[in-house]
């Protein structure tokens, strides 16, 4: 590859995660959430209850249990888009299709009003299992791009440039929700047309992979396989094979029981802050918008105490952090600027959470299977991730409270640390055949 064909492909990869990064913090982080909240009350008996094909659904927990149901379907999909992805020349098609699925959903939004909450419901469902098939087909394209010493460099500029589209789009409909008036609009006109423009936005930027990226035929199906039981059976070997690393394993288990967390917070910030602290959509909007770029510099900040420390202990106390965010939450959260300043601790510690837990996962796995366990990293975060936001949903239809709610999640920041508290982590490197960083081998 020359190095004009190499620069295009690489910034078309990168276009994509500018591209549907909109979705997610327009959609999903900020303005769905509360939204479709408002449709659904709208629609609930006196009780605030839904009655959705006979059971009994509390109206501010149908947001978070439509994640949760999109999340589960992505995890049983997930196994045979990899397969697919790895053994056949759909993996651009695939991506394209999928892009295009997810933000035609996304534009459809626009027409959710009034009580139609199944509606808003189905498109929610359709839109993020689309956004999470895409990203099994996005990220197999690294490899592609990237030799093994560019990779770090590559696929880091494709989460910066995502930081970049998803504030950009963010800050826009920030202006259009908090200037609604002045444009002749009401304030759900404005949300219908902020979330039609995540799906527009999705669109549009995902022109330049679908024109610059390339078709590689990687490896043949197995002779007399098919890809549904292929998939499967890859995830499964994969797993036998990590046996053989029980402190990886263990790591992996911690991490996907904090990050469910971290997920579920996100989730359901906006749907907390409307519902009970009464804050309206364009608070909301600038207090996500602002924690979208601060978390760049969380992750520096962590960074620098993981080399004056180690990183095992600089993850340690930002899961400290996380407990420490939700509970005040449930107990002294009262004010819009408290909620501000809630969501820049959120932002610094959020950025510091994510870069480390990939920093370390990656000295913790065999050379020469590092696709394999990151493919098990990415498909096991998925399959838990619908955990927090239904705990979160069941908490609040059980107890009605959102303060409650919003504290049960502090449960998988607990285990999950105290998951990390029992791995040697010297030991888990060295017994995965990996040398030891500087700031380790100094405690």
């Amino acid at each position: 590859m020359n190095d004009k064909n190499k620069y295009l492909e690489r910034r078309s990869w990168y276009m994509y995660d500018f591209a549907v990064s909109a979705f997610t913090t327009t959609v999903i982080t900020v303005f769905l959430g509360p939204y479709l909240t408002t449709i659904a009350k709208n629609a609930a008996d006196s009780d605030g209850f839904l009655d959705i094909f006979g059971i009994p659904v509390f109206h501010g927990s149908f947001f978070t249990y439509c994640v949760s149901l999109s999340v589960i379907l992505q995890v049983l999909l997930l196994p045979v888009l990899g397969a697919i992805a790895d053994t056949s020349n759909y993996k651009k098609k695939l991506l394209i299709f999928s892009a295009y699925l997810g933000s035609i959903a996304a534009m459809f939004l626009y027409f959710l009003e009034d009580t139609n909450y199944l509606y808003g419901g189905a498109l929610l469902i359709i839109s993020n299992l689309a956004f999470g098939a895409s990203m099994i087909f996005y990220n197999a394209f690294l490899n592609d791009i990237a030799t093994e010493d560019e990779r770090d460099k590559v696929s880091s500029l494709g989460f910066a440039w995502g930081y970049f589209g998803g504030g950009i789009l963010l800050a826009i409909n920030l202006m259009l929700v908090m200037q609604a008036e002045n444009f002749g609009l009401t304030m759900g006109h404005a949300v219908r047309i902020s979330l039609a423009s995540a799906g527009l936005w999705w669109a549009i930027f995902t022109v330049f992979p679908a024109i610059h990226l390339k078709v590689r035929f990687t490896k043949a199906l197995p002779k007399g396989a098919n890809l549904v039981g292929y998939g499967f059976k890859a995830i499964i070997q994969t797993i036998k094979e990590a046996r053989k690393y029980p402190k990886t394993l263990l790591f992996l288990a911690a991490y996907l029981l904090y990050n469910d967390g971290v997920q579920a917070v996100i989730v359901v910030s906006s749907q907390f802050g409307q519902e009970e602290l009464g804050l309206d959509i364009s608070t909301l909007t600038t207090v996500i918008l602002m924690v979208q770029f601060v978390a760049l510099f969380g992750a520096i900040f962590f960074n620098k105490l993981a080399e004056r420390f180690d990183s095992k202990k600089a993850l340690l106390l930002s899961l400290l952090i996380w407990i420490g965010i939700v509970f005040y939450a449930f107990m002294f959260l009262n004010s819009t600027l408290g909620f501000y300043i809630l969501g820049a601790v959120i932002a610094l510690v959020l950025g510091g959470t994510q870069a480390l837990s990939r920093s370390l996962f990656s000295l913790l796995i065999p050379k020469g299977k590092e696709a394999e366990y990151f493919s098990l990293y990415e498909i096991s975060e998925r399959g838990t991730s619908w955990i927090g936001p239904l705990v979160f949903g069941m908490s609040l239809q059980f107890t009605g409270s959102y303060r409650i709610a919003i504290f049960s999640l502090g449960i998988f920041f607990l285990f999950g640390a105290l998951l990390l508290l029992r791995i040697n982590m010297t030991k888990a490197i060295i017994e995965s055949g990996n040398q030891l960083p500087a700031n380790l081998m100094r405690n």
